[in-house]
């Protein structure tokens, strides 16, 4: 093979592997999205019942499972803890947001 044949085959599978590394970014994107839903809903009902926005036990109990979960799919527990820790962090500032601003908040952008 010459060195044109190879570097159009590696151009090429590099390109189907960036669009596959796109389609996975924008599937994670619509799930965080759909998972940010279920939570505001959570801070709404919480707010409505005067319960904190934090759950330090669910918390813990849901690190456990995602490390478990990683170590299941050979990804880095460690990784997978910074990232839950990430969102159960914007998750709470979403909570106590909702609650400050009463229950009757509607659907609030979780950017």
């Amino acid at each position: 093979m010459e060195n044109n044949e190879i570097d159009t085959a590696v151009r090429d599978e590099l390109a189907e592997l960036r669009d596959s590394i796109d389609n996975i970014d924008a599937a994670v994107v619509h799930m965080l999205a759909e998972r940010f839903k279920c939570t505001q809903r959570v801070g709404r009902l919480k707010a409505g019942h005067g319960l904190p926005p934090a759950d330090p036990a669910r918390e813990s109990r849901q690190i456990d499972r995602l490390r478990s979960l990683a170590e299941d799919a050979k990804l880095d527990p460690a990784f997978a803890e910074k990232l839950l820790n990430f969102i159960i962090a914007e998750v709470i500032r979403h909570h106590e947001r909702i609650a400050e601003e009463g229950v009757g908040s509607q659907d609030t952008p979780v950017g």
